[in-house]
């Protein structure tokens, strides 16, 4: 599943109320405790992260010098 900003702040949204239900896109989804929404975030966090292109590409370059 594709996660959006959206879903994210939904979450964080959650957490900081104490609310163990989050919505988003018309859908309901009620989490059974506080380590599990916190989960959820994390696993939407890293999928965010996963999606957005790397702004500084890193390389290397060798030099021989002979002796």
């Amino acid at each position: 599943m594709a996660f959006t900003q959206q879903n994210l702040d939904a979450i964080e949204s959650a957490i900081a109320t104490g609310t163990l239900s989050v919505e988003y896109n018309g859908k309901r989804v009620t989490y059974r405790s506080m380590s599990d929404l916190l989960r959820a975030r994390d696993v939407i966090k890293a999928e965010l992260a996963k999606q957005q292109p790397t702004s500084n590409p890193r390389s290397s370059v060798a030099i021989y010098q002979p002796f």
